[in-house]
């Protein structure tokens, strides 16, 4: 279905990256089973990253630097009031009851705002050097925020993964690599972080999907193909796992490419293609699973071509 009609209020903001001329943003959403795609939202703005509320009614996603809801029928409810924060990412994780929302700011630090709306509360650290936080995943719990630091600046950089205390207090790392790591997500049980990685890979870009106990240790591959793997979500029951699928040769996670989405068990198993189209960045950063574990939403970033083509 096409909701064109429910959109007036819609208004984003001019800022970040915008869609190409004749481009969409459409959220989906997939239902696992039937293998279904049914379209609730599309837009001439470009927004990013669902996440599916604990309730089971709402979508939240980001356009502008701002955070809107949309109702799971495709009906735009409207901006999430986020205070003096307006320059946010597409890195915005939902707390496990649904009252908060956790999100990065392009300040290079992590909030937590009310779902209802309100002013935000820094939770990350100042540092000396450069260190720039990208949040991904919300301990079940809500203890504990898993994130991606950019350490230092230019090609010397280096993408690792921490945690930090929801309440705040201090950074913990997990990793240690020059290779770049990603997307890190806790397990529904708490026991593990999934992630992306590039540590095994033997030319730039080959980032594969990975898992490591929330201490750092006991760390697994789990996808082991041509392809670049990105940001593997993880179902509320624990059972399912959907990841991002880039074609061969691809560097970081970049928009507008042909990608796949698929499905694995946790352990690594049952791999299968759920869906083609043309995403990339802003298509599935953040978990989007629906709590009954047997939908998620994702975005599609279609070109329309003209008759004469």
């Amino acid at each position: 279905m096409n909701n064109m009609g429910q959109m007036s209020g819609f208004n984003v903001r001019n800022y970040g990256r915008k869609l190409l001329e004749g481009q969409r943003s459409v959220l989906k959403i997939f239902d696992v089973d039937s293998g279904e795609r049914r379209e609730i939202f599309s837009s001439e703005h470009l927004f990013e990253a669902p996440n599916w509320t604990p309730d089971g009614k709402h979508l939240i996603i980001n356009a502008g630097g701002q955070l809107w809801k949309v109702g799971v029928d495709g009906v735009l409810v409207g901006l999430v009031v986020t205070g003096e924060l307006a320059d946010l990412n597409n890195d915005h994780v939902l707390s496990p009851d649904g009252q908060s929302i956790y999100v990065s700011s392009n300040d290079g630090h992590l909030y937590k705002v009310p779902m209802s709306g309100g002013e935000p509360l820094r939770v990350s650290n100042q540092h000396d050097t450069p260190f720039l936080y990208f949040l991904h995943g919300v301990a079940p719990d809500e203890t504990m925020l898993a994130y991606v630091a950019i350490e230092g600046t230019g090609a010397q950089a280096r993408r690792n993964i921490f945690t930090i205390p929801a309440s705040g207090g201090a950074d913990i790392r997990l990793t240690d690599v020059a290779a770049p790591n990603d997307g890190p997500e806790y397990s529904p049980d708490g026991r593990w972080i999934y992630f992306n990685s590039e540590m095994a890979a033997s030319v730039p870009g080959h980032a594969q999907v990975f898992r490591m106990l929330t201490d750092g240790t006991g760390l697994q591959q789990l996808t082991f193909d041509e392809r670049v793997n990105w940001f593997p979500h993880i179902s509320p029951d624990g059972a399912k796992i959907v990841y991002l699928s880039y074609p061969v040769g691809t560097l970081g996670h970049p928009a507008n490419k042909d990608v796949i989405l698929r499905f694995m068990t946790p352990e690594g198993g049952a791999m299968r293609d759920l869906a083609a189209f043309l995403g990339g960045q802003g298509t599935i950063n953040v978990n989007s699973w629906a709590p009954d574990s047997r939908q998620f939403a994702y975005v599609e970033y279609p070109l329309e071509v003209s008759s004469g083509e």
